[in-house]
């Protein structure tokens, strides 16, 4: 060791000068370095001959903040910065006495591998909120992304930048270039970037950092140190210009079968910098062909199922436009509910089934979209997105997903070096109706909202929160169905809101208040109160499950991130729960406990438990817009181990289990998985799922009788569900890669013992809220179900010129759906997925990077 660290500093000598960054004047501010202004541009080839770093600055107070926070780094690391007026230079040396075993492995561009890693990160606004990361591992592979709000990645972000590296006798190096074209910032004589440098030993699971990153306090952005020294940078107009083709072979409905049809299309992504801080995206007819298709479910909730946005254009710069609903850490936002929910624009038509039609479309063809987004030199943050999709037909003519307009704008003002800030968000829908979707579909949707955050002093204590209000319209058959959805059932017989089938329109209100405790070693917290009004509809371009609730929830962190002889790491939570609908009725009450622990082996352990449904609560949406239905105490448990990331072969497996209704209903499921990594090139993870629900109180159906009597039916369900999932991935360079994704998928059912709702469905005792239903023929035969669908998607990605890129993609689908579950065994259904027909589709989309 004594021998590599006199190594380095012979090499440091020859190179540059002994100056170390220093710090800014002001007490506890950041440390500041110089970056020094390149005369001659340097070769981006990851060797340190260039004379720009012969007399840069070096930074080399770098230290360890994962696993040990605040700790003398194992190995040396020195960086240097330098620019000229079109590019932001970096050079990194990571200093290894062992190359040989550093971590390098091939993958595709923006993909995680266990490898080694240098990032460097920049906040060109220097508003200690939002900037932007830059990574290399040894290998080559590059990734990118936006950060907003102090610490949220933004992973779909593309830049066009150029990195190389070397691996030599002292470590490994890295060289960056940065084009001032893709950074964000306020154009001045002089200007301040705040930077940090990351460094990952994967070997070692250990992290450095420059300034030293802290995980006892809150936020990344604003932890950051500074870049002095940057003189006239230019404010470019920079425009580039992405002009695509697509050629594709897909299946074709005939009269007496299938055939194949060539479609060929064209488009052209734009984005120009209308000046150094505001910048226009626009997308002409986009296609996502290439984008993997949505996993399969079986959705047998009230509730539409969430499925996260995968179309670039859509996710690129998606933190800025984000405003969750029910977004506190007891929820984990998991269910993606939010004032803004991208994968409205271009949805599948929505009355597709209403109207006959050869052929279904999977999605709204998108005429046009455009973002404008950016950030004033006040510290206001802008964003603006406007989309027009095209009418779709059937037969006859009818519409089957009208023409429609969508609109966003969102701002954000700093205030407090960005300890604080205040925004509003406003969105606005307008769908060009017509006879045939009038009665269906609402024509006009509009949602205002404005929210906060506030940091304390010591930066330790949060108070965030927001209000929101909606408004949609329609005829008075599009607003009766609106009120009769799961998501406000104002039909129910019991409940206190007032159904009006006159009604044109609906409004309503949300609002949320938090309180944490989000910095600090130890303990962490965070209390909130939440509550959304029966009308509050948004979901013609937001997703919200249901209205009409209240919720007070609190969350308590307890965690543990310095190493010691059993664990990296560890963490335990507690959490309390309940919910109410506004009148009162409470729906839920539940405790829960979970712990995640990172032994000394990188194995993670995680294990929890809940027990809902505490002190008699209701469910007002079991019975799907009748009355609510007593519930008893729940409990759930579950738990999941992940293996050591380093090794080739990398298992985990995860379980859950429940038991409801005095032990009547169980669910258990099981996902064991692998990742292989058989070489550098090529990885590959392999996992399955297996399932069992029997529910003795499922919603089988709402039915009137002769006489008008509405009956509220129930069944016994046994569901069993099977699906495999493989990704594979071949790298042949990391410009050239090979994806493979394929899921085979089986979920078979069979009803039993169907029941209506007592006259009591309140009822104490679980047997007195039920009584037999009449109906002898649904006695006699309830049915089941059996539903078979295989996915897949491979994708050949060539970039073969920075930022032009040449895809080719074989989708493939196959799908069927029986009334009955059938005799078969899963794993036989598993393999009849195979005998359905296979919808193919191939496309060729190739796209070509201008840029002035």
């Amino acid at each position: 060791m004594a021998h590599f660290f006199l190594s380095g500093t012979l090499l440091a000598l020859q190179i540059a000068p002994t100056s170390e960054p220093r710090r800014s004047g002001r007490t506890g501010a950041p440390p500041v370095v110089i970056a020094a202004a390149a005369r001659v541009p340097p070769v981006i080839d990851g060797l340190v001959t260039d004379d720009v770093w012969r007399t840069a600055q070096r930074i080399t107070e770098f230290r360890e903040f994962q696993p040990s926070e605040d700790k003398d780094p194992r190995f040396a690391t020195e960086a240097r910065v330098a620019y000229d007026a079109h590019n932001f230079y970096v050079f990194v040396r990571m200093f290894d006495p062992s190359p040989d075993s550093i971590l390098r492995l091939m993958a595709r561009r923006d993909v995680r591998t266990a490898s080694d890693q240098i990032k460097i990160l920049i906040d060109s606004y220097r508003d200690r909120r939002t900037g932007y990361e830059f990574a290399v591992n040894p290998a080559g592979v590059k990734r990118d992304y936006a950060i907003y709000n102090d610490g949220e990645e933004d992973d779909a972000w593309d830049a066009v930048w150029d990195a190389a590296t070397t691996i030599d006798s002292l470590g490994w190096t890295a060289e960056f270039r940065i084009p001032l074209s893709q950074l964000r910032y306020s154009p001045g004589s002089s200007n301040t970037f705040g930077f940090g440098v990351w460094r990952d030993i994967q070997r070692y699971t250990e992290r450095v950092s420059w300034p030293l990153y802290r995980v006892s306090q809150a936020g990344l952005v604003s932890q950051l140190g500074e870049v002095t020294g940057l003189e006239g940078l230019g404010a470019p107009r920079r425009i580039e210009i992405r002009p695509y083709g697509v050629a594709k072979n897909v299946s074709v409905p005939q009269a007496n079968g299938f055939s194949r049809g060539q479609q060929f299309t064209g488009g052209a992504d734009i984005k120009y910098g209308l000046t150094s801080n505001l910048t226009l995206d626009a997308t002409v007819n986009p296609d996502f062909g290439q984008v993997e298709a949505d996993p399969a479910v079986v959705n047998l909730t009230a509730f539409e199922t969430f499925f996260e946005e995968r179309r670039p254009f859509f996710v690129e710069g998606t933190g800025l436009f984000r405003l969750p609903v029910n977004c506190f850490v007891v929820f984990d936002c998991s269910t993606g509910e939010g004032l803004f929910y991208s994968r409205r624009i271009g949805r599948a038509p929505q009355l597709a089934g209403r109207y006959s039609t050869v052929e279904t479309p999977a999605a709204t063809t998108i005429l046009g979209a455009a973002k404008l987004s950016g950030r004033l030199s006040s510290g206001l943050s802008l964003g603006l997105l406007d989309a027009v999709t095209q009418r779709v037909t059937g037969a006859g003519g009818a519409s089957l997903e009208p023409a429609t307009n969508y609109a966003v704008i969102r701002a954000q003002q700093d205030l407090r070096d960005g300890e604080s800030n205040v925004g509003m968000l406003v969105t606005s829908v307008h769908r060009d109706l017509d006879p045939w979707s009038s009665p269906f579909l609402r024509r006009d949707a509009y949602v205002g909202a404005v929210d906060f955050r506030h940091r304390f002093p010591g930066r330790r204590y949060q108070l965030s929160g927001g209000a929101a209000a909606s408004r949609v319209s329609g005829s008075p058959q599009a607003m009766t169905a609106t009120q009769r959805d799961p998501v406000h059932y104002y039909q129910r017989p019991d409940g206190a809101l007032q159904f009006d089938s006159t009604r044109t329109s609906l409004g309503g209100f949300a609002a949320e208040i938090r309180f944490a405790k989000f910095g600090g070693e130890r303990t962490r917290f965070e209390t909130g109160y939440g509550r959304r009004s029966a009308g509050f509809e948004i979901n013609d371009l937001g997703y919200l499950r249901r209205a009409d609730e209240q919720n007070w929830s609190t969350w308590f962190n307890l965690r543990w991130t310095r190493p010691n002889a059993v664990y990296q790491q560890a963490y335990w939570n507690f959490n309390w729960w309940q919910l109410w609908t506004t009148e009162g009725l409470p729906t839920e009450r539940a405790f829960n406990s979970n712990t995640h622990i990172q032994f000394k082996s990188r194995w993670w352990l995680h294990f929890g438990g809940t027990v809902s449904r505490v002190g008699g609560t209701y469910c007002d949406r079991c019975a799907r817009g009748g009355p609510a239905l007593r519930v008893d105490p729940s409990l759930s448990l579950w738990g999941g181990v992940n293996g050591d990331d380093r090794p080739a072969v990398v298992p985990n497996l995860w379980f859950n289990y429940s038991r409801e209704d005095e032990g009547r209903t169980e669910t258990f499921n099981t996902s064991p998985g692998v990742s292989v990594r058989a070489s550098t090139r090529f990885s590959s993870w392999i996992g399955a799922s297996f399932s069992r629900n029997r529910r003795d109180a499922q919603w089988y159906g709402n039915f009137t009788d002769a006489s008008g009597v509405r009956h509220h039916t129930f069944a016994h369900l046994e569901q069993r569900t099977v699906s495999l999932t493989w990704r594979g991935n071949y790298t042949f360079t990391p410009d050239l890669t090979l994806q493979v994704y394929a899921q085979p998928f089986v979920s078979k059912g069979t009803y039993s013992s169907v029941r209506e709702l007592s006259a009591n469905p309140r009822a104490d005792r679980y047997d007195d809220r039920f009584r037999p239903y009449a109906d002898s023929a649904v006695q006699a035969n309830p049915g089941g179900f059996n539903v078979k669908q295989f996915r897949s998607n491979v994708v050949l990605r060539w970039e073969y010129r920075p930022g032009s890129t040449l895809f080719l993609v074989w989708n493939q689908g196959r799908q069927g759906f029986d009334g009955a579950a059938g005799d078969g065994s899963l794993v036989r259904n598993l393999g009849d997925v195979f005998d359905l027909r296979a919808d193919n589709a191939f496309l060729v989309k190739a796209s070509y990077w201008l840029n002035w």
